[in-house]
């Protein structure tokens, strides 16, 4: 049983997208969504520089794109192959695409509302993020809530990522739990807590103009894991993730029990195959960075998507 999962903000890089446009359609494909997107994907997936990507607005119509753009190439009939898709953070609006909640242009409507709205939020005071690795969940927590921080992403057994005002997250790094390190995180806010109440409201208002789908494919959601098992439920969902903690620890035990036997993870990958090597032993993973991966990804896909062997 083959899981795709989708990388959220944080994982982009400089220049991610070039190697796939050297595929034919890509760069028709990646012009098209511009329009909904709002940015020039193109130009901001090979030119720009670490900065220039970092800013919310750009990143998170880049990261749903890309991961678009890799999952089209899995399979030639353009069906999905996958029998469950998740995604962390903005990557559950990659994941909706792919399960076909939404169509590609309307995640990308929805992932500039998105951006642009938590931007805004983002910019009315200085906050961010930080992972705390190790220690205990108890003292972690304790840690984060001591410093009036919000435990924003649920990662792993060994990592809680806290969010909130830059001063009280240098604080915790100063007054790190027993055994736990502070690693600051190069995102431009607090996102996922409540000082996103503002992206949350706009998010509500955009919502009702999207035409969204009940699942083609399994989606579980940021939310404790619980399967998405309707398109009017994920627009409820995806309008309160922008305040509420991403539980990844929670999707992969979902993913766990629903007997996932392999994990491939779309560009740019690394950050949630490494979580999967670490709390999901003896499930394989893939990542699919570039095109020069594709070999081995669908490779995975023929050996352990039992969706695709029904099909």
């Amino acid at each position: 049983m083959l899981a795709i999962v989708c990388p959220g903000q944080g994982a982009q890089k400089p220049g991610f997208l070039a190697p796939w446009l050297e595929l034919p359609g890509v760069a028709d494909t990646l012009g098209a969504l511009a329009e909904p997107a709002g940015i020039d994907l193109i130009a901001h997936g090979t030119e720009s520089d670490a900065e220039t990507i970092r800013d919310t607005a750009v990143a998170q119509p880049l990261l749903v794109a890309a991961g678009i753009v890799a999952a089209s190439q899995l399979g030639g009939d353009g069906a999905l192959p996958a029998d469950v898709v998740a995604g962390h953070s903005v990557g559950e609006v990659t994941a909706a695409a792919l399960a076909g909640v939404l169509s590609p242009e309307d995640a990308l409507r929805l992932v500039a509302v998105r951006s642009q709205a938590m931007a805004r939020d983002a910019a009315r005071e200085e906050t961010g993020m930080a992972a705390v690795v190790g220690g205990t969940r108890e003292e972690v927590l304790e840690a984060i809530r001591a410093q009036d921080l919000h435990p924003a992403n649920i990662n792993s057994a060994s990592q809680v990522v806290a969010a909130g005002p830059v001063a009280a997250l240098a604080a915790l790094g100063e007054n790190a739990p027993a055994k736990a390190r502070v690693i600051p995180l190069q995102v431009a806010g607090a996102f996922h807590t409540p000082f996103m109440a503002g992206a949350r409201e706009e998010l509500a208002a955009f919502a009702p103009t999207l035409s969204p789908a009940d699942p083609a494919t399994a989606l579980v959601s940021n939310a404790g894991g619980q399967e998405v098992t309707s398109g009017a439920r994920y627009l409820e969902l995806i309008v309160d993730q922008v305040v509420s903690p991403v539980d990844w620890e929670a999707c992969m035990a979902a993913l766990r029990n629903r007997g996932v036997t392999a994990i491939l993870e779309v560009a740019p990958a690394g950050t949630l195959v490494g979580l999967a090597k670490r709390e999901l032993k003896g499930v394989a993973t893939a990542s699919l960075n570039t095109p020069d991966d594709l070999e081995a990804a669908r490779a995975l896909v023929s050996e352990h998507a039992a969706a695709t062997k029904e099909h």
